[in-house]
């Protein structure tokens, strides 16, 4: 792969990362109740599931997905049942306020819970398979041992998925003292509860 081909490899998945979307509004909403300290443990949730979908779309079976309709709507129906879930968790759990808890970890929701729900969130999303399947081609020369290319293309992307959700969650960690009276942090819940609900209902009935 050559430097210009990196760079606007690096610049299509960037792109791609960073725009808001149910894992960043999760890395957001993490880095606002626990610190951004914690919210790496989030960051792992997703990036596991990311290594996972783009090694699925590099093995062929994304393209299995993108024809299978079936499979594809069970995955993208689940993962919007789990956005709406969470978003209704959210919206009405009436204790959850956004005052900082990360200067006091032993009460925060445990790392492991905060690891599956960005996994869970991060695999409700076939579509991500769908972009690694049609851009890993793009940047894969033929004429070259196909492995190292894969693993560049892996370790490049991966970086850029955990820097792009932490970016969020440090934004998060910033933004939370401006939401600590407790009025405020009931709308905020709304807000982010009504997101994510709205972001399941999107996936639902949005088109393959």
């Amino acid at each position: 792969m050559t430097l210009n081909f990196m760079l606007l490899y690096v610049t299509t998945v960037f792109i791609a990362s960073i725009l808001p979307g149910p894992s960043m509004l999760l890395a957001l909403t993490h880095g606002m109740q626990f610190g951004a300290k914690r919210t790496i443990a989030s960051a792992m949730g997703n990036l596991t599931i990311t290594l996972i979908q783009a090694s699925v779309s590099v093995a062929g079976l994304g393209a299995v997905l993108i024809a299978s309709e079936p499979a594809f709507n069970f995955v993208k129906f689940a993962g919007a049942a789990y956005l709406i879930y969470l978003g209704v968790v959210i919206l009405f759990t009436q204790k959850m306020s956004f005052i900082p808890v990360y200067t006091k970890p032993h009460q925060g929701t445990s790392l492991r819970k905060m690891y599956l729900q960005a996994a869970l969130v991060t695999a409700g999303n076939p579509k991500a398979i769908v972009f690694f399947t049609a851009i890993f081609p793009q940047f894969i020369n033929p004429e070259i041992t196909y492995l190292p290319q894969f693993m560049t293309l892996m370790v490049l992307g991966s970086f850029i998925a955990f820097s792009c959700f932490m970016l969020y969650a440090i934004s998060g960690q910033k933004i939370v003292h401006l939401f600590a009276k407790k009025n405020i942090g009931k709308r905020i819940n709304r807000v982010i509860g009504g997101t994510f609900i709205g972001a399941g209902i999107a996936l639902a009935t949005g088109n393959k």
